[in-house]
């Protein structure tokens, strides 16, 4: 499974995770729960939809992507 993006942020007494990439979300009460229900909810979207990276975000001419921030890992 490729590295994918969890953005994550608070509402209220939950914590919200989503994965722009894909556009799956989750919840959970703590950061941590929030992004394993996100791993989850985004493996088995993937099951039935799998992600073709190389239509979203083609690699550029040399082989490599410009540095960014390190993102959460889902």
């Amino acid at each position: 499974m490729p590295t994918l993006t969890a953005v994550i942020h608070r509402e209220e007494d939950m914590y919200v995770a989503r994965c722009p990439e894909v556009g799956t979300a989750s919840q959970g009460k703590t950061m941590k729960e929030a992004v394993e229900n996100l791993k989850e909810a985004t493996e088995l979207y993937l099951e039935e939809f799998p992600l073709h990276l190389n239509l979203i975000h083609p690699v550029p001419k040399g082989g490599h992507l410009p540095h960014m921030d390190e993102p959460a890992q889902l």
